[in-house]
């Protein structure tokens, strides 16, 4: 069992190539019991981005606050708190914030997607 809140998980800024103003936090995975998934909660500020990218695992998505655009396979689409999304393997996508505050989704991926 766990039981935690966010705001105390540690907050790893993304320095790849591609990323612009995006955090990533790891609340859920192997460490805390959860074998085959991660739990990722990913802010993205100031109309920032991820990079465009695509890779060989699924995964789904739960926009938490503020608005932005999933790219994917050459369409944007609009979302915002309360959006869900299932992006399959092999779909290139990028996740845009449209605010000047925060943007904030869940993304659970298989473990391959983390560890």
């Amino acid at each position: 069992m766990f039981v935690d809140n966010l705001k105390f998980i540690k907050k790893i800024p993304m320095n790849i190539p591609g990323a612009l103003n995006v955090v990533k936090q790891v609340p859920i995975g192997n460490a805390e019991g959860w074998e085959d998934h991660a739990m990722r909660v990913f802010t993205i500020s100031d109309m920032g981005n991820t990079p465009k990218h695509s890779h060989e695992w699924p995964h789904i998505n739960y926009i938490i606050k503020g608005e932005g655009i999933l790219h994917m396979n050459g369409t944007d689409h609009p979302v915002e708190e309360g959006s869900v999304s299932y992006v399959p393997k092999g779909v290139e996508h990028q996740f845009k914030s449209t605010t000047k505050g925060e943007f904030s989704f869940i993304c659970i991926v298989p473990n391959v997607g983390e560890y």
